[in-house]
């Protein structure tokens, strides 16, 4: 993380959160997968998810755009096209119970990663960080998350910093191969020295996490 620009150009991520209805979480989710290609004929989509722990009945995707004047031009053709608002968003809009939205720039040291293979289950690790910015605790963030990626246990995918929404909030998304898999990378690390050391130094400037893990969508571009 660091203070004045994020990077070079205007890229920047939507990252949307939708409760759905209990009742109706099977049907939405046949209903995305079915008809989610109208929507990704607009834009780009990093990836879509469902919760299984840390949070029931909703999803989340992330939309990749150029700059604001891209995302507004997409959401202008979306309010136009008659199939999308009618095989999917007037179906689904009694499904719904809220929607949150978030801008956010993927911190510079990191690059949008990819896992290594299909399958496997994602890790969406919410940070909400003392007031004060990254000049405060960006520095002590980055190390302790350069100490898991070292364990080697778990797939750095990207880490995100809001810029509407919450402020002070950092996304991190992980792969793993299972929860299983995930478990047991956990228990190593928390025994390991330069984890530790690296996790109490960062924690000082942390207020709240929330873990969730999320299942990907057929329809996701990240499986």
């Amino acid at each position: 993380l660091a203070t004045g620009p994020r990077q070079n150009n205007g890229i920047f991520y939507e990252i949307r959160t939708y409760d759905i209805k209990p009742a109706n979480m099977k049907e939405f989710l046949e209903l995305a997968n079915k008809h989610f290609h109208l929507r990704t004929a607009h834009s780009e989509m990093v990836g879509f998810w469902y919760t299984d722990l840390g949070a029931l009945n909703k999803v989340l995707h992330i939309w990749k755009y150029d700059n604001f004047a891209h995302r507004t031009a997409v959401r202008q053709a979306l309010a136009s096209d008659k199939d999308w608002q009618g095989k999917f968003i007037s179906v689904v809009l009694p499904m719904i119970e809220k929607q949150h939205n978030e801008v956010a720039y993927l911190v510079p040291w990191c690059q949008l990663g990819k896992p290594p293979k299909e399958g496997g289950v994602y890790e969406w690790v919410t940070f909400q960080m003392k007031p004060g910015g990254p000049a405060l605790w960006g520095e002590a963030f980055r190390a302790a998350i350069n100490a898991h990626i070292n364990t080697g246990y778990t797939r750095l995918i990207g880490v995100f910093h809001t810029e509407y929404g919450l402020l002070n909030t950092v996304h991190v998304l992980w792969w793993n191969e299972s929860p299983d898999h995930r478990a047991a990378g956990r228990h190593s690390a928390h025994e390991d020295a330069r984890v530790v050391a690296a996790v109490r130094d960062s924690v000082r400037f942390l207020e709240s996490q929330q873990n969730v893990l999320l299942i990907p969508m057929q329809c996701s571009p990240l499986k």
